[in-house]
């Protein structure tokens, strides 16, 4: 008789075995993730700058990596159906997946272009020759100097992390809601616990704002983050 813990060993090797397919129409969050429908896909085995992030072009002058990775993953997708097949989750439940839009292998393009590195410890080496490649043309963000996304994610959590509550502008009563304004212009709010909110920051100047209740945000049109 076989055991329980044999039984799901198995069915996560059938599962990497089989990749579950998604399909449909994208909408890019960043240059390695957007949501198709109800789900939200990570792309497998890369990692591209953050929405937020800056690098360094070959002069030496700051601009924003993250807005042109993701503008270029839009570019790729344009607005043609991407077909993923997942091959796990993470800690955030959204879905690894490896995606195409037709014979296009979009992480494959992301590297090759230089707007995304690979991510080694779980791509397997798939995309270390397009990573080669992009590095010794110059391409992307490899004409300038940058911050690997993963070390920038860290530094921005432990930044926000050693910011003293009373030093964070808040609204009165407490409001722990954060209403952020995105790089697309988009308003989305973010509650404690979520992946971003820690490395989320308010600038009132801005129009962002904080709120009491997911209720008041959505009333004064926010959208809810996804993660």
């Amino acid at each position: 008789m076989i055991g329980r813990s044999l039984w799901v060993m198995l069915g996560l090797m059938l599962a990497a075995a089989s990749p579950v397919p998604l399909s449909g129409q994208a909408r890019v969050v960043d240059g390695d993730t957007f949501t198709l429908g109800s789900e939200r896909v990570r792309m497998w085995g890369i990692d591209a700058p953050e929405g937020r992030q800056t690098c360094k072009d070959a002069g030496g002058g700051d601009y924003r990596c993250g807005e042109v990775a993701r503008d270029l993953l839009v570019g790729l997708i344009a607005r043609r159906n991407v077909t993923c097949e997942v091959r796990d989750r993470d800690q955030y439940g959204r879905a690894v997946a490896r995606c195409r839009v037709g014979d296009l292998d979009l992480g494959l393009e992301m590297v090759r272009g230089g707007w995304a590195l690979e991510y080694r410890q779980f791509s397997g080496g798939a995309y270390t020759a397009a990573e080669a490649e992009a590095r010794r043309a110059r391409r992307g963000v490899w004409a300038g100097a940058f911050e690997r996304p993963s070390e920038w994610r860290t530094a921005e959590r432990s930044a926000a992390a050693s910011i003293p509550a009373s030093a964070a502008p808040a609204a009165s009563g407490g409001c722990v809601i954060k209403g952020n304004i995105n790089a697309a212009g988009r308003r989305i709010f973010h509650v404690p616990g979520q992946e971003d909110y820690a490395a989320t920051r308010i600038d009132l100047s801005r129009g962002e704002r904080w709120f009491c209740t997911a209720a008041e945000a959505r009333g004064a049109g926010w959208t809810a983050a996804r993660r």
